[in-house]
């Protein structure tokens, strides 16, 4: 292909497809060795009436199974944009310094997720509360299939323990709600006119640390058609927040028709139920038990702290996997 370089946008993308089909394949013949030497030793024992090759038959076996595993949850994230990066949005709920100090427990548990998978995060927006927490934050998360894992957590959040804020000392129910998107490829052009948008730059607020900039380069975009807002407040100039904010526009867009046309036929409409905002998808309660529920799988720990310290992967492998709750109550 002599004039493959000629459109660098193409090559990259295909070259990035090569590379993932690689890595398929890859993943598809290691397991499929696991399989073919497993079934060697047990037909061998078999035919000599060996023991040992038995034993050791059987020893490769949880390997294997592991193998197969993997690549049923590759199957699972095979989706157009499973292997994007994506933006996160945190949202604190109903319930005043409660909910936003939920928000900011959040925050934490899901950097410190991305962290242990060697992800890159970079908070683009970040509003403290008034007293303790965080009103609302805006993270770009880089990895590999940071999309498809990351939209398993979409959904309303639930918190039950012993408020720190009430001197009463009285169990406090908080809320906080979870958006994720993709971040959409270059070549997938998304067309937003002058006129369809409002961009102003202001002061950055609330306290975000080194990675939040408080001078007025702050960029603030409204998009008129869907009132979306996006704040972008690093410590860049204005242009960069500027094209930041615009890169997440489109890709907030692009999710919006995604799910539109999802919503077209009945089947995608009950997996929109589920991940929509309203719906709680998840409980941690500290008192009087502690517990941690996801009321959509049925998947549970009895290790609260494990869990808020970035420890998700059973909670998200089983939302990727299908797996469905019968029950879809938990008890208070």
């Amino acid at each position: 292909m002599p004039n493959f370089w000629d459109d660098n946008v193409k090559a990259q993308g295909m070259l990035k497809e090569k590379t993932t089909l690689e890595k398929q394949l890859a993943s598809f013949e290691k397991a499929e060795r696991a399989v073919d030497d497993a079934k060697t030793l047990f037909d061998l024992s078999v035919e000599l009436s060996d023991d040992a090759s038995r034993q050791e038959c059987v020893s490769l076996l949880p390997a294997a199974e592991e193998l197969l595993k993997a690549l049923e949850l590759e199957k699972m994230l095979s989706g157009p944009n499973d292997r994007m990066a994506c933006f996160m949005d945190i949202n604190a709920g109903a319930g005043g310094t409660e909910s936003m100090d939920w928000a900011a427990k959040l925050l934490r548990m899901y950097t410190r997720y991305c962290e242990k998978r060697g992800w890159k995060v970079e908070i683009n927006d970040y509003n403290a509360g008034e007293e303790a927490g965080i009103k609302n934050a805006s993270l770009r998360i880089d990895g590999e299939f940071a999309y498809g894992y990351l939209k398993a957590e979409m959904g309303v959040h639930r918190l039950v323990r012993i408020s720190p804020y009430d001197s009463n000392a009285r169990r406090h129910t908080s809320f906080a709600s979870v958006d994720v998107y993709p971040e959409i490829e270059d070549d997938i052009k998304i067309e937003i006119p002058e006129t369809d948008y409002e961009l102003k730059f202001i002061r950055g607020s609330g306290a975000g640390g080194q990675k939040v900039n408080k001078t007025s380069s702050t960029a603030q975009l409204r998009h008129i058609p869907t009132n979306i807002v996006v704040t972008t407040q690093t410590e860049r100039s204005q242009s960069a927040n500027k094209e930041m904010a615009f890169k997440i526009l489109r890709a907030r867009l692009y999710d919006l028709e995604v799910k539109r046309r999802e919503a077209e036929t009945q089947s995608r409409e009950n997996q929109k139920m589920d991940i929509a905002f309203g719906s709680q998808i998840r409980s941690y309660v500290l008192q009087p038990y502690r517990m941690v529920k996801d009321l959509r799988t049925g998947v549970e720990s009895g290790q609260p702290d494990k869990v808020l310290d970035g420890d998700l992967d059973e909670f998200i492998v089983a939302q990727l996997m299908g797996v469905k709750n019968p029950a879809k109550s938990m008890p208070e």
